[in-house]
């Protein structure tokens, strides 16, 4: 029987040096963090935690215009992906957020929906070209 103890406290002791070496802290119980709830159902990004380049768009669009890229910008989005919440399909509007260092429009976009050109219902952003969004709780603040 001493011998299963002393694998018993061997083992204990791999673990506990395992989760000091990996930075784990085993003295307290994990917290849970609940993120701000969204009208989507998809993660917030507040616009304090978006590129610089982004909240320059939202006042352009918040003035009615005028825009970086006027061709493409404040043009009909499809939402073909189905990331988006399902609206009727002139619903959401896009628009470029502008990436440093590229000659091209980049992927990074700001979609908006619904209400009216200067004064949208929902403010959501991408960085992946449409793939995934977060919403964006505080565009109008």
């Amino acid at each position: 029987m001493k011998k299963n103890s002393t694998l018993a406290v061997a083992g204990a002791i791999v673990l506990a040096a395992g989760a000091a070496w990996f930075g784990v802290d085993l003295t307290t119980s994990p917290q849970r963090i609940d993120a701000p709830a969204s009208t989507s159902g998809l993660a917030t990004c507040p616009v304090d935690s978006l590129p610089d380049q982004a909240p320059p768009v939202i006042d352009d669009i918040l003035a009615g215009g005028p825009y970086e890229y006027p061709g493409e910008d404040g043009g009909h989005f499809g939402n073909y992906e189905g990331v988006l919440p399902d609206e009727r399909s002139s619903y959401y509007r896009s628009f470029t957020v502008d990436t440093p260092g590229l000659r091209h429009r980049g992927e990074r976009r700001i979609v908006v929906g619904g209400g009216s050109k200067s004064d949208p219902d929902v403010w959501y952003y991408s960085d992946d070209h449409y793939g995934s969004f977060c919403e964006i709780p505080d565009a109008e603040n």
